[in-house]
């Protein structure tokens, strides 16, 4: 069965099963790799995207509920690291491994589409479903100021 939507504002038409994860049409069929599969449970959130502004597990979201919707992927962001997320990433050396990062700017995205000036508690519950083995932690949160700022001024 074909869905028709958009990703990172193209219009596609996915062929797949509408019980597919998107995860797997995103990075399969589409060949946009930057979103991870990591736990497969909605449980990390390595393969956060965006469905209509929002923050979701591709995971355990089947292809049959984006029909007709917008989906954002980390590549939406920039292609040359100019997105104000992106540069405070690199800034603050967030990255360790670098596995979950897709996910964590995606969510860290949701939060400053609503959010410009968040606080510490703010950032813990956007980003509280976003695991990093590598602890990175302090980093992310200090590189969410610090592009909250710049967007501020922007």
């Amino acid at each position: 069965m074909s869905v028709n939507f958009q990703i990172n504002g193209k219009a596609v038409s996915a062929n797949a099963e509408t019980d597919t994860p998107l995860l797997w049409v995103i990075r399969d069929e589409l060949g946009l790799t930057g979103t991870k599969f990591g736990c497969g449970a909605a449980l990390c959130g390595a393969c956060t995207v965006h469905v209509d502004g929002k923050p979701v597990r591709s995971c355990q979201t089947p292809l049959s509920t984006i029909s007709g919707k917008k989906v954002a992927t980390v590549e939406s962001l920039s292609k040359d690291n100019s997105h104000p997320l992106q540069a405070a990433w690199i800034k603050h050396d967030v990255p360790q491994c670098g596995y979950c990062q897709s996910g964590q700017l995606m969510s860290a995205a949701a939060l400053l589409a609503t959010n410009k000036n968040p606080s510490d508690s703010d950032i813990d519950k956007a980003m509280s479903g976003n695991i990093c083995r590598c602890g990175t932690y302090p980093r992310i949160k200090a590189a969410i100021k610090d592009a909250a700022s710049t967007m501020r001024k922007a």
